[in-house]
């Protein structure tokens, strides 16, 4: 046998063996892909169900013009629309200035600050049912323990701070801050550890005092992270509803009702959930254009990283 008839045997096999590979791989690739679609599946259903179902009903059962002409009649919407965005524009904005500054406080390198800090996150740990529950009780009236404590140290009534309107909205606020602001003060004191500490050793070399130092190098690097957190804290806040339920309960005479208590009150207390729909839908012109800034920032940022 010549060397050229050995040759042409190999040749035709090492042709033969990258198409059966083709082939396997082929089927391989055939086979992941039936595997993602077996895996992806539930997850699909699971978004369908909870998710993409329960908004398409919910703008379903709010869709009837009849439903609006009869919220924007009420008087106690009109109540809702007020008590709703004090709650959030005062509540948010104090929140976030005192978490920022409470983040500067625990930034200190101080042994004792690490266990304080631990005491001061206890209201946010702490789930949300006794926590509220715990200032209602103290802000109850005479019988409260805030009042009992007054009159037995100063021999005088306190205010009722749960049956007026004003005070019992600052009491939802107050209530809001006290559970909420720890966590947003950890935001900050994280963004704040992000930061070089070579720029605070520059800027103490150059003579900067701690004033400037927070307003050319804090502040500065903590805006986006500021303003990202201000706006999710914000769509929070829209649908806060354990705070004022528990704090006020809505009273006194739905007076101090947010437009996430008033749904539901509509829906499960008056049994008319179409409406209760209707209420909590009149807060997205505001919530919408919320989201798609915080979007735009979020990419933004990813965009710069």
């Amino acid at each position: 046998m010549s060397i050229t008839q050995q040759v042409l045997p190999i040749e035709q096999a090492a042709r033969i063996v990258p198409r059966t590979r083709r082939a396997w791989g082929g089927g391989a690739q055939r086979g992941d892909f039936y595997w993602a679609i077996a895996f992806a599946l539930p997850y699909v259903g699971v978004l369908l169900a909870f998710v993409v179902y329960p908004i398409c009903y919910g703008f379903w059962l709010g869709s009837s013009p009849a439903l609006y002409e009869e919220l924007f009649d009420d008087p106690t919407y009109l109540t809702t629309v007020v008590n709703t965005l004090i709650y959030v524009v005062i509540g948010v904005n104090l929140k976030m200035i005192i978490a920022f500054l409470l983040s500067g406080f625990f930034y200190r390198k101080s042994w004792w600050t690490k266990y304080l800090l631990v005491i001061f996150i206890l209201p946010w740990a702490m789930p949300a049912l006794p926590a509220f529950l715990s200032i209602h009780w103290l802000l109850m009236g005479e019988w409260g323990f805030l009042n009992a404590l007054l009159h037995q140290l100063f021999g005088f009534e306190g205010p009722h701070y749960l049956t007026e309107r004003w005070s019992g909205v600052l009491s939802n606020i107050s209530a809001y801050n006290w559970k909420n602001t720890p966590f947003w003060t950890l935001i900050f004191l994280a963004g704040r550890m992000a930061i070089p500490t070579d720029l605070y050793e520059a800027a103490a070399v150059d003579g900067a005092q701690r004033f400037q130092m927070l307003r050319h190098i804090t502040m500065p690097l903590m805006a986006q992270l500021y303003l990202v957190s201000t706006l999710l804290a914000t769509v929070f806040a829209l649908g806060d509803f354990n705070s004022v339920f528990f704090v006020t309960g809505g009273g006194p005479a739905m007076s101090t009702e947010v437009m996430a208590t008033l749904g539901i009150r509509y829906a499960f207390v008056l049994g008319d959930p179409p409406l209760g729909v209707a209420a909590v839908l009149t807060t997205l012109p505001l919530l919408l254009p919320l989201v798609l800034l915080l979007m735009r920032l979020l990419r933004k940022q990813e965009m710069q990283l």
